[in-house]
C-alpha cells in the first residue's frame, strides 16, 4: 500500500525543488540540511522528516548532492514529464498564464486557449490561438490534454468542469471562486487568490497590533 504523504509536506516540496534549483544555478554543488534549513526557514528534522518520506536522498556527514537531490524531487513531482495544459477563459488572467514562460521549464506546456467571446476569437497569445468553446470538444479528442486551467466566471466553472471531465480530461487547475464539486478521480487544486490576499491582510494587522 502506498504511503499517504500529507498536505503541508506536498506543499513544502516545490520549494525544495525552487530553492535547489537556485542552488544549482548558484554552483553550490552540495548542501546540509542546516544549511538548506537556513534558506527555507524550515527546521532541519522538518526537512528530514520530508524527504524521509520519500527515501531520504542524504548520507551522514555529507549532506545532500543538490544535482541529484534536485532531479529526483522533479521524479517525484512528475515534472520529469511534459503536461500539456488548456487554458478555459482568455480574458487578463488566462492570458497572464499563457504568458508565463516559466511553466514551460518546469514541462508544462499550455497548447490552448478557449473562451466564449468573439472578440478574443483567432488572437494569438504568446503563439497560442484563441479559439471559442465550441472547438473545444473537437480539440481534446485531437490533442493530448492533461489539465484544464479555468480563468472563468464562478458562474459557469461548474458546468465547464463536468463538461470537462466527461471529455477524459481528469485535472483541474480551478482560478475560479467556488470549490468545484466533481467525481473522486479527478484531480482539483482550487486557487483562491482572494483567500492569499486576506492571508496577507491578517498578517499586517497581527503586525500592525504588535506595534502599539
Amino acid at each position: 500500500m502506498e504511503k499517504e504523504i500529507s498536505q503541508a509536506v506536498i506543499r513544502r516540496i516545490p520549494r525544495y525543488y525552487r530553492y535547489l534549483g537556485e542552488l544549482i544555478d548558484d554552483g553550490v554543488e552540495r548542501i546540509s540540511s542546516n544549511e538548506l534549513s537556513a534558506r527555507m526557514r524550515v527546521t532541519a528534522s522538518q526537512i528530514r522528516q520530508d524527504l524521509n518520506n520519500f527515501g531520504g536522498f542524504g548520507q551522514q556527514g555529507y549532506g545532500y548532492n543538490v544535482k541529484y537531490l534536485y532531479d529526483e524531487i522533479g521524479n517525484i513531482l512528475g515534472i520529469n514529464q511534459q503536461h500539456n495544459i488548456i487554458v478555459i477563459g482568455a480574458g487578463n488572467l488566462g492570458q497572464a498564464l499563457a504568458n508565463y514562460v516559466k511553466f514551460e521549464k518546469r514541462g508544462f506546456v499550455i497548447i490552448g486557449l478557449f473562451d466564449v467571446n468573439p472578440a478574443l476569437n483567432g488572437i494569438s497569445v504568446r503563439g497560442i490561438k484563441v479559439r471559442m468553446m465550441n472547438e473545444l470538444e473537437a480539440f481534446v479528442k485531437k490533442e493530448r490534454v492533461d489539465i484544464a486551467a479555468l480563468t472563468m466566471p464562478k458562474e459557469k466553472a461548474d458546468e465547464t468542469a463536468n463538461m470537462l471531465v466527461s471529455l477524459g480530461i481528469n485535472a483541474i487547475w480551478n482560478f475560479a471562486h467556488l470549490d468545484l464539486e466533481l467525481p473522486e478521480h479527478v484531480v482539483v487544486e482550487n486557487v483562491h487568490l482572494s483567500d492569499s490576499l486576506m492571508q496577507l491582510s491578517y498578517n499586517i494587522a497581527k503586525q500592525r497590533k504588535r506595534k502599539e
